[in-house]
């Protein structure tokens, strides 16, 4: 499953993103998941839990991706 997601601002912070999209039910259990190298941006493990990540890269975590778009980009 695939989907885009408006950045606010010019970053979010991985552990952020992932409890915004409901991937993680809590900080903690998102830095276990970046821990564990379950997540990848842009195609590649990320070990960094506050990675700021910016519109035009992809995160996957679990099966499912998210785009990350500007704010007012969702549509595209």
């Amino acid at each position: 499953m695939s989907q885009r997601f408006a950045v606010r601002g010019e970053t979010i912070q991985l552990d952020q993103l992932l409890k915004a999209l409901g991937w993680a039910d809590s900080g903690g259990a998102a830095h276990a998941a970046v821990e564990a190298g379950q997540v990848h941006v842009d195609g590649r493990v990320e070990q960094r839990k506050r990675a700021k990540l910016h519109a035009g890269q992809r995160v996957a975590f679990a099966g499912q991706s998210v785009l990350l778009v500007g704010e007012g980009d969702e549509t595209e």
